[in-house]
């Protein structure tokens, strides 16, 4: 016997989102829109401000790819889009200096799909466009759910091709191909982190939340080694380290012994777990290697990621002092 099934039936935007700028705006810039709009284009993102000033114009949202460093301009439309919208996103990427511009709106015309079209293929990789539409859904009486579907996104294989055009010496070819096909082998089996773009170098970068943080997969062809890392660096790196540190008996409850590096004549600090003896020119053993890291990289995530998040603004963990008075006002707060 087979269960009943509901019926999704669209929702007008307009019956939820009264006003662009005073309601979706300030929706899609709450933490759990944002990341459901980032993990539909496989990118990872932290607010950087609402209605930022441009000259005499505002971009709706300025955030940052924490995987690329790249600024985001997020430019929202409630109808159909226009040509003036169009201009704005251009506008904003030359003012603020962005990589990523993502113009949202409720759909998109043929014309300025094919706009954004030809600016990813003009501008890459130095500049990449999406086109968004956005969507209300519910089955029956159930609160709407909000759905993005992408209609135009940069070419990564164009991007690719670009970027690697020069000639690669063996060892980086073999890079490049082993995390093209760990990328496929992560979307094919389903993985708690969005894979990124493969690159030849023996490291892949993953964001774990906050700027200055990565989570660092490492295939070493000359060691013989694998390795999953957490890798902070800039002017905070040490205080996020000594705060981190303070959970080590949990984390290493979770992760099993890592190795806590914390150099003194350097900034970056690396919460390091390595695997040796294997042979990454051995295209056989690619599937066993592939479900380490993946392993690996999904429980680094689980247990680090909320450890990140919530660690304080850089600004305070660069001085104590601002430390100490967000945690004065914090509690003035409450």
């Amino acid at each position: 016997m087979s269960l009943p099934l509901g019926r999704l039936e669209p929702v007008d935007l307009a019956s939820y989102w009264t006003h662009e700028a005073l309601g979706f705006t300030p929706w899609l810039a709450k933490e759990e829109n944002l990341e459901l709009l980032a993990s539909t284009l496989g990118l990872e993102f932290e607010l950087l401000g609402v209605e930022v000033f441009v000259g005499p114009y505002r971009a709706d949202i300025v955030a940052l790819d924490t995987v690329s460093n790249a600024k985001v301009i997020i430019e929202n439309q409630l109808e159909t889009t226009n040509h003036d919208h169009l201009g704005k996103t251009l506008v904003y990427a030359a003012g603020l200096g962005a990589g990523i511009v993502i113009w949202i709106a409720r759909s998109f015309t043929e014309n300025h799909r094919l706009a954004l079209d030809f600016l990813n293929e003009a501008a890459a990789p130095t500049l990449r466009y999406y086109g968004v539409e956005v969507q209300l859904w519910r089955i029956g009486n159930s609160a709407p759910a909000p759905l993005f579907k992408v209609v135009s996104s940069p070419n990564e294989y164009s991007e690719s091709v670009k970027e690697t055009s020069g000639n690669l010496t063996p060892t980086q070819q073999l890079y490049l191909e082993y995390w093209n096909e760990f990328q496929e082998y992560c979307l094919r089996e389903g993985a708690s982190f969005n894979p990124t773009k493969a690159q030849p170098q023996h490291w892949y970068e993953l964001a774990i939340g906050k700027t200055n943080c990565r989570l660092t997969l490492s295939a070493f062809s000359g060691r013989s080694q694998l390795g999953v890392e957490i890798r902070l660096s800039g002017a905070g790196a040490k205080s996020m380290f000594d705060v981190l540190n303070e959970d080590r008996l949990e984390v290493e409850a979770r992760t099993g012994p890592l190795d806590w590096r914390k150099p003194q004549l350097k900034n970056d600090c690396r919460i390091v777990k390595m695997r040796s003896g294997v042979n990454i020119s051995d295209r056989s053993a690619w599937p066993e290697q592939f479900r380490w890291l993946k392993h690996e990289a999904e429980l680094f995530d689980e247990v680090f990621r909320p450890r990140i998040k919530s660690l304080p603004p850089l600004a305070a963990l660069s001085n104590p002092e601002a430390s100490d008075e967000l945690e004065d006002d914090s509690i003035a707060d409450e």
